[in-house]
């Protein structure tokens, strides 16, 4: 693996991809600074849980001129049903198993101890008939993020929000970012409201409070759009990782109120729904500066979630289930891409993509070179968002080498074209096959009737986590035999 002295020797800036046709950096004279990129990541924020995407009871007027003015996605993917393997993913173009970031990393307060070595736990774990690879503490410097794929060409890259990728040592300053405001260890804010604090943590260490009682999401749409303002004359690369919705559940009074007097649907809750208000504000502050100064049609927005909805606050409808789980409701997320001149506007897509795309696809709108020397697992999907071409590979992939609370057992997925195979290292059944096509609920297991259509996905599956080189779950060889 490079280290990152040898990869800033080694990237190049491809400048000529700004002016070829189907492209996401439209045709302009060269003096014409590259596209800026807004990437915009909400924690837990389910499929169904913006108006474009079906809701009926949130309210996302902003998210939704978003889609209008772009691309949806119907079969939009978080890399994994839990947070911090998504955002590995999304930040490095490279399958989490790849990364060995499979579960949530747990920060310090929650036991996330780092070694006196600063190497990462390796090695099995578990008491019973099966054990599962440790996961990882934070995501290593040897990886390429985004921002520092940007910075050769000149971008300055700002983080805002929910970063959960290690502590101090890797927070995103250390991987690149310029500006850091809220990315810390933390998976969730200790709370909403300025100073950000509760009976256990005092407050968020790189957010530094402003006003009491301020929302967190507030606080961090301001930030966006102060961060714009101050760099509208560079290219920027802005991520914006709303802490919301995740938990803890808490919402402005006044929109809670809103919607306790709104007729409930599958949807109900009135907090949560405060939630998804108010980072649809939040979008829409970003949104309203890059039109105030008129660099809406040189930024590429793109909006989409770390995992599927957290069922109890929210219901994913008709997607079966939710975070954590290995069905729809816990991988399937929105997906909306924005770049007015090239993007056609109201368009829909329905090829399947994955968070590992964000990495090439950036790279090609700025027209920079995939780092060289490493597999990035992301394919560039602007033939698709040009409506020009469809996409090489034949299948995506998730892997989860771990037991999620009892319910849950280590699994692994893949799904090539409407098919869809679960494969479990615990627990019954071993295999689980659907048509998404026919059956976008998961209600009908097909593996019994077509055992070799689950032969031939197994087949694949175990071959691309090899690839990847997943650790897999392995037989405890010093558990009893009954």
């Amino acid at each position: 693996m490079m280290n990152r002295r040898d990869f800033f020797k080694t990237v190049g800036i491809g400048a000529a991809a700004a002016m070829l046709p189907g492209t996401l950096s439209a045709a302009a004279p060269a003096s014409k600074r590259k596209p800026n990129v807004v990437l915009i990541l909400v924690d837990d924020l389910g499929w169904t849980d913006v108006g474009c995407f079906g809701s009926k009871y949130y309210e996302t007027p902003n998210i939704d001129r978003l889609a209008a003015g772009g691309m949806k996605f119907t079969n939009g993917y978080a890399a994994c049903a839990v947070c911090s393997p998504t955002r590995a993913a999304v930040m490095t173009g490279r399958y989490p198993a790849r990364l060995g970031i499979t579960d949530w990393i747990r920060a310090r307060f929650q036991g996330g101890k780092i070694p006196a070595d600063k190497k990462n736990p390796s090695g099995y774990v578990g008491n019973g008939p099966v054990q599962c690879p440790r996961n990882a503490l934070w995501m290593e410097s040897e990886e390429v993020t985004i921002a520092e794929v940007l910075k050769p060409a000149g971008y300055v890259s700002c983080h805002i929000g929910k970063w959960h990728l290690g502590p101090d040592d890797w927070y995103p300053e250390r991987q690149g970012f310029d500006q850091n405001f809220g990315g810390c260890d933390y998976g969730q804010p200790p709370s909403y409201f300025d100073p950000y604090k509760n009976g256990r943590l005092a407050n968020i260490p790189t957010l530094k409070p402003r006003k009491e009682g301020e929302y967190l999401t507030d606080r961090e749409g301001d930030e966006a759009a102060g961060f714009i303002r101050t760099n509208k004359d560079k290219p920027f690369f802005l991520y914006l990782a709303n802490y919301a919705v995740h938990t803890p559940i808490q919402g402005k009074k006044d929109l809670v109120a809103k919607y306790k007097a709104k007729p409930p649907t599958n949807q109900k809750n009135s907090t949560y729904a405060a939630m998804v208000e108010s980072v649809d504000d939040s979008v829409g502050k970003v949104m309203a500066v890059l039109d105030e100064l008129k660099i809406a049609d040189n930024t590429l927005v793109i909006f989409s979630s770390d995992n599927g909805g957290l069922l109890g606050p929210t219901n994913n409808k008709p997607l079966r289930s939710g975070k954590g789980n290995p069905y729809e409701g816990g991988i399937r997320v929105p997906y909306i891409f924005r770049r007015p001149g090239a993007i056609k506007p109201g368009t829909v897509c329905d090829t399947p993509v994955i968070s590992v795309d964000f990495f090439p696809t950036i790279c090609h709108a700025a027209g920079v070179a995939l780092p060289a020397g490493r597999e990035i697992d992301g394919e560039d999907i602007t033939p698709l968002l040009m409506q020009t071409g469809t996409l090489k590979r034949e299948a995506i992939y998730w892997h989860f080498p771990h037991f999620r609370g009892r319910g849950i057992p280590p699994y692994s997925i893949i799904r090539e074209g409407d098919w869809k195979l679960l494969k479990r290292y615990a627990g019954k059944p071993e295999f689980e096959l659907f048509n998404l096509t026919k059956d976008i609920s998961e209600k009908k297991d097909l593996a019994p009737d077509m055992p070799e259509k689950v032969k031939d996905l197994d087949a694949k599956l175990t071959a691309a986590l090899k690839k990847q080189g997943a650790k897999i779950p392995r037989v405890n060889p010093g558990a009893k035999k009954k």
